[in-house]
């Protein structure tokens, strides 16, 4: 089935006061806080407005991932861990509602209090809050979670520690943390932070935590038995604190949450359809149209949902490692463009079902417009005009092939621009002035079916320009070891974006991070325009100017030719056994992974 919105979309309301001295007067505290504005649901909430209040509790949910794990510990850069872990495990002072831009409702904390220029923000530890072993969370816990983040975490958790200026106890429950730099988005940054124990790491090594070193956390969920990379199980806590605040009312239904691994995609649909697991997203429409009709489908025990969403496209594709040559190369980029015949490719895959990404905020208000660049876009671009790529100010599209299987007068025109970027056929092989090969792989992880057919369609493409690209096939492990080192020349890339971006996008784009082992910056662009856009998009003191310096970010990200994008996934689409049931309302984000197994119950 197909759902709908439930009510009209809400616009996005965002944007960034600049930051200015104020009188370090208290405003009352409150029990949520919003990007910009108030939150939309008041003091008394009984529930999320897409969860069921009502919910039943008990089930079992065994969920598929592929590859392995060698970690349980999510919050540091060393391992491969499984990535639910960290939604299911642990909390943060505050949590987020999915169903608003960017807007957090007290979890951990029962209150929050903030400086009028938000260059402070106060968080009140609720009484009852408990890690899940029973101990009560202290000040102490939470002020050593963000130093152990900060300092010793994984790569996105310790930006916002460089601009904390300190950090101290204000009462028995309270702690209040005061910022380095005007940035409004920091209070609701800090408030998302998961809190972690600081009695179970004395004497030892955070960030080199073993396998069985699990971080005891508050959440609703505990792992109560794994074995390295075949499985993790989960059970929810009889005792968990948070049962009946009104942000979890309705949430964490299922009794225990399995995840299996398999070697592939493939093996992980059979399992599926056998009956090993309860549920699967699905990402090829065509696939989704064509073989999800076995006979556990046609006798209705298993159900295809699906969901829509009010989300930007993200960017989804490959990315081309800019730190090496030839990627450093405006004109090898856009030829690389144009050798990806998508149209072909896209019929091939999905049967033509899924439409192209366009842009990084496609879909949305906050995507760069048609034509040239004009008005309060232009006025942000035009400073860094002899840095700006061909097309950001003049309008930038990208390369769209005839549907053939030959796509000839794209190649012709990347054939022209390698040329000019210095690269000429000799004996049926494209080389560069010394002589060297055209030659690159694309990191893939092992069992990556879909993405092996579309590089092989894209290879052959290649050759006809002269250009040897393989697929180079690792295992889980040694791909996070691989992209963390940056060890790649392109590979899969995928950067989901929300109706409010903010302080990530410097981890995701930004110039400081773009040659740090371990950086979300994987195409390792370094752009004084696109650090300056998102500057403006932090400063920005209304909605318009919000999404003025998001439409010209979008411009320095599209015009860069980093990344050769693939489908947009419009809508989500899962498969479940039919005792899985969810709420009516849809939130505005869809169903991201804070929205199942979140708010599903299990129902004879």
């Amino acid at each position: 089935m197909r759902l709908k919105f439930f009510r009209p979309f809400r616009p996005l309301i965002a944007g960034v006061a600049l930051f200015f001295s104020a009188p370090d007067t208290h405003a009352d505290s409150v029990h949520g806080i919003a990007m910009y504005g108030d939150p939309a649901l008041p003091p008394d909430f009984v529930s999320l407005p897409y969860a069921n209040p009502e919910a039943p509790k008990g089930g079992r949910v065994v969920f598929g991932n592929t590859g392995g794990f060698d970690s349980l510990n999510p919050f540091i850069q060393k391992g491969s861990v499984p990535w639910q872990l960290r939604f299911w495990s642990f909390e943060g002072l505050m949590g987020r509602s999915w169903d608003e831009p960017f807007s957090l409702y007290g979890l951990l904390a029962e209150s929050v209090e903030t400086a009028p220029d938000r260059s402070w923000v106060e968080f009140t530890l609720r009484d009852e809050a408990r890690f899940s072993d029973g101990t009560p969370v202290t000040v102490e816990d939470v002020i050593w979670s963000y130093e152990i983040l900060g300092t010793k975490g994984h790569l996105r958790y310790r930006g916002l520690w460089s601009k904390i200026a300190s950090i101290k106890q204000t009462g028995p429950r309270s702690v209040r943390i005061a910022f380095s730099e005007a940035d409004r988005e920091l209070a609701l940054i800090a408030g998302m932070r998961p809190i972690l124990k600081k009695a179970q790491w004395e004497g030892r090594d955070f960030a080199n935590s073993a396998l069985q070193d699990i971080p005891i956390g508050t959440g609703p969920y505990i792992v109560t038995d794994f074995e390295a990379g075949r499985f993790v199980t989960l059970r929810r806590n009889p005792d968990y604190w948070g049962a009946d605040i009104p942000f979890r009312r309705g949430t964490m239904n299922f009794d225990e949450l399995r995840i299996e691994f398999y070697g592939d995609e493939t093996v992980l649909f059979e399992a599926f359809k056998a009956g090993e697991l309860s549920v699967k997203r699905e990402f090829n429409a065509e696939k989704w149209e064509t073989q999800y009709n076995f006979p556990a489908v046609r006798r209705g025990d298993i159900v295809k949902t699906e969901i829509p969403h009010g989300k930007p496209s993200g960017m989804t594709g490959f990315v081309m490692n800019t730190r090496k040559a030839p990627f450093d190369d405006w004109r090898v980029r856009e030829a690389l463009l144009l050798a990806f015949n998508f149209e072909y490719i896209n019929d091939t895959v999905t049967g033509g079902a899924q439409s192209r990404i366009t842009s990084y905020f496609s879909g949305s208000e906050l995507a760069m417009q048609p034509g040239p660049a004009n008005g309060k876009v232009r006025e942000l671009l035009e400073p860094y005009a002899d840095d700006l790529l061909p097309g950001a100010l003049d309008g930038y599209s990208l390369p769209e092939g005839d549907g053939s299987a030959r796509n000839r007068r794209n190649l012709r025109k990347a054939a022209a621009l390698l040329e000019e970027a210095g690269w000429s056929v000799k004996g049926g092989a494209l080389t560069n002035a010394e002589g060297d090969p055209f030659a690159f792989s694309i990191l893939i992880r092992q069992g990556d079916t879909d993405m092996q057919t579309v590089i092989e369609i894209y290879a052959r493409a290649l050759e006809r320009l002269g250009i040897s690209a393989v697929a180079e096939k690792v295992d889980n492990a040694q791909y996070a070891g691989r992209i963390a080192e940056l060890d790649f020349d392109m590979t899969p890339f995928r950067r989901a974006l929300s109706l409010s971006p903010g302080n990530e996008q410097r981890l995701y784009w930004g110039s400081q991070g773009a040659d740090v082992p371990g950086t979300r910056n994987l195409m390792g662009m370094s752009s004084p325009a696109a650090d300056a856009m998102i500057d403006a998009m932090l400063a920005a003191e209304t909605r318009e100017d919000f999404i003025a310096a998001t439409r010209a970010l979008d411009r320095v990200l599209t015009s860069g030719r980093y990344v050769i994008p693939i489908w947009n996934f419009d809508v989500g689409r899962i498969a479940h056994v039919k005792e899985m049931k969810f709420p009516e309302h849809i939130p505005i984000y869809g169903d991201g992974p804070q929205y199942m197994p979140d708010v599903w119950w299990y129902e004879d």
